[in-house]
């Protein structure tokens, strides 16, 4: 009768597998302080752009369902107000996810996945510098609304703190992509770092999973992405091009060999490089006399616009334009995604140095041009 019993068990055990749907995954939550009737959606990702695939509303208890099919173990996200929450799923897949909307960290817990023990892991080490990021942050807000007037110095007095912990998650997200790079939260984790920073890494951890996610169109981009990033890294020669300038002649790269030559990406619609220009001015009045020029590539689309900055923050060298923004076919030569980004290019027409700003420009040159 116990033979029987037990045999009868896992006769219904594999009739319930064999009746799970394998055509698509399900994705059941329970958000605490969520708005009854409020709307939760979900997003598939692709080329760094969002996709909006479903969306429901809460219930009373702040629950949520949603089932959608994939092709492939593929990256999906959870989005409600202003909190977002990372997803790894495949067809067959019974997720549970739960968080709190009240959370700035974005905490959140998730099972059911063949990723999810990773994404746990990725999270904790994530939540324990963005606790402390956002204790900092508001250390910050009261302090300034006590004395508004002191902005500026409660900044810099809380900026070494705020800097330390930004720099802990950075390396700890960074090894925790190096030590899973057959888990696509590995991939997830890596995405997370600014590649102006963390190029070589990248690049490096590229090689490692090159056949790792043969069926995952993200990590397909990205592998290609940073196919075109190695071409254009330190020690690489300085991919020749011909652009249109200020003035309507032509530029040639090549035009500038036997020189030392920074190449300056920038446009004037972009703040940042607005507010880098005076460093770049500074650095081109100090060391011009000493076989350094700077040959500025705007990515503006307005030539009026360009025209005016030029003259607004006195950048007296040479500048050129396609007026094409990031479709410039020169940005996409030196793989820009976003500026500032510089290129130093030694006489001999190498690339020694990226992405240098402010203190690090001033430094190296000061090194460099004796």
């Amino acid at each position: 009768m116990m033979v029987k019993r037990i045999s009868y068990i896992l006769l219904m055990c594999v009739v319930f597998a064999a009746c799970k749907d394998k055509g698509s995954f399900v994705i059941e939550g329970q958000f605490k302080n969520a708005t009854p009737g409020s709307k939760v959606y979900l997003f598939g990702l692709q080329k760094d752009h969002q996709t909006p695939l479903d969306s429901t509303v809460f219930s009373d208890k702040g629950e949520f369902k949603f089932t959608h099919s994939s092709s492939a173990v593929d990256f999906f996200r959870i989005s409600s107000g202003h909190s977002e929450y990372m997803i790894i799923a495949k067809n067959g897949d019974q997720i549970k996810i739960n968080a709190d909307l009240a959370d700035k960290t974005l905490a959140y817990s998730i099972s059911g996945a063949m990723e999810a023990d990773k994404l746990e892991e990725l999270n904790k080490v994530k939540n324990q510098y963005m606790g402390k990021i956002s204790d900092i942050q508001k250390k910050f807000d009261e302090a300034v609304a006590a004395q508004p007037d002191q902005r500026d110095a409660i900044m810099e007095q809380l900026k070494p703190a705020y800097t330390q912990e930004i720099d802990g998650l950075n390396k700890a997200v960074l090894k925790f992509a190096q030590g899973n790079t057959t888990s696509l939260a590995s991939f997830y984790a890596i995405n997370l770092l600014n590649p102006a920073e963390y190029e070589q890494e990248m690049s490096d951890y590229a090689d490692k999973i090159k056949s790792n996610f043969n069926d995952n169109a993200a990590v397909t981009e990205f592998l290609v992405k940073m196919a075109k990033l190695k071409s254009v890294q330190v020690g690489q020669p300085a991919p020749e091009f011909t652009v249109d300038g200020i003035d309507g002649k032509s530029i040639k790269l090549s035009d500038f060999k036997g020189k030392y030559v920074m190449l300056d990406f920038w446009a004037s619609w972009c703040r940042p490089c607005r507010e880098e220009n005076p460093n770049v001015v500074k650095a081109y009045n100090t060391y011009k006399d000493k076989n350094f020029t700077i040959l500025g590539i705007s990515l503006d689309k307005d030539p009026a616009a360009w025209k005016s900055a030029v003259m607004a923050d006195k950048l007296t060298w040479a500048q050129g334009s396609d007026l094409k923004d990031f479709d410039s076919p020169m940005a996409k030569l030196y793989a820009i995604e976003a500026i500032p980004s510089s290129f130093i290019v030694d006489p001999s027409g190498k690339i020694i140095a990226k992405n240098l700003r402010g203190e690090q420009l001033e430094a190296f040159l000061s090194k460099t041009l004796r």
